[in-house]
């Protein structure tokens, strides 16, 4: 089983519209609602990969019923989200169908109360020993210790059990103490960690201030990996348009997916770029074209070196 913790959980809704215009009323093409949030995200995608997933983090209200309903539809995917008293927030997307272009519109989290973020720890404890990884995603709604992160990284850590981290801001800057065996961080905030907006050499900073492995997201331009085994960098064949929200996550699942069938660094790169692209073409995040993913996976070109014995 993989474990995907998303503290932040959404119920994330998709407009489309012919084309977005500043100030005018639209009239919506098409809507599409979905469980989200990042792990969230990640787990749907493991699921269509064939693993066993579990989720885990909060849900409230009438959203987060919402939520949890469509999470049941998900073959392979197990709820062990913890109920909180807060309503689970919503996150809309606004896609321009003349011109790709995507909008986001992000309400804040629910507020924890302590007691609900103790009791999330122990359903963490609880599910750590049937883990063969675990993913720690997404934003920290208010209430949660700026620090979270950095102690559930530790608390996997002590467990053996392999932890990936994807955050950003006060969470990746503490998060990454912890020492999480795999950061994935994309340009933007690599920059913010380390202040160097050169790809190679933030990632570099990265691994220095704690993490194992560094694997930064290039947008359109691929996936750059510094490892304790080498370095690369995985790039799609070509430049694709679509709706780019949740390339990201699937990026994560690849690589967790990868990690846990013991596959050697440029193939977890090349599965998680397909991936990534395969979502790009798929109108929601949390899903992707699997025609495209597996023609991806024999053009996804990788480069780079081993670290020699």
């Amino acid at each position: 089983m993989i474990l995907t913790v998303t503290l932040n959980t959404a119920l994330d809704i998709t407009y489309r519209v012919p084309s977005l215009r500043a100030g005018a009323s639209h009239r919506v093409s098409e809507v599409l609602e979905r469980p989200g949030g990042k792990g969230v995200n990640v787990a749907r995608v493991l699921a269509a990969l064939g693993h066993e997933v579990t989720v885990t983090g909060f849900s409230g209200g009438p959203t987060g019923r919402v939520l949890r309903d469509r999470l049941t539809e998900v073959p392979r995917v197990t709820d062990a989200l913890v109920p909180v008293s807060g309503a689970t927030r919503r996150t809309v997307t606004l896609v321009d169908d003349r011109t790709g272009a995507t909008t986001h519109l992000n309400e804040p989290g629910p507020h924890i109360a302590h007691a609900e973020w103790s009791a999330f720890q122990e359903v963490y404890e609880d599910l750590l020993p049937s883990a063969s990884a675990v993913a720690l995603c997404g934003s920290l709604p208010p209430g949660v210790p700026v620090g979270a992160y950095a102690n559930l990284v530790r608390t996997a850590r002590a467990a053996r059990v392999p932890v990936l981290l994807d955050t950003s801001g006060a969470a990746l800057r503490r998060g990454v103490a912890g020492r999480p065996d795999l950061l994935k961080p994309n340009t933007e905030e690599l920059a913010e960690l380390t202040g160097s907006h050169e790809p190679l050499r933030a990632t570099q900073d990265a691994r220095r201030r704690g993490a194992g492995t560094v694997v930064a997201s290039l947008g359109a331009d691929g996936l750059l990996a510094v490892t304790p085994e080498g370095r690369w960098r995985a790039t799609p064949p070509a430049q694709l348009t679509g709706n780019p929200t949740g390339a990201g996550d699937a990026a994560v699942a690849g690589l967790l997916s990868a990690l846990v069938e013991h596959r050697p660094w440029p193939e977890r790169l090349i599965r998680a770029t397909a991936l990534s692209a395969a979502t790009v073409l798929s109108p929601t995040a949390g899903d992707f074209d699997h025609a495209a993913y597996d023609r991806f996976l024999t053009t996804v070109t990788v480069t780079g070196v081993a670290t020699a014995a």
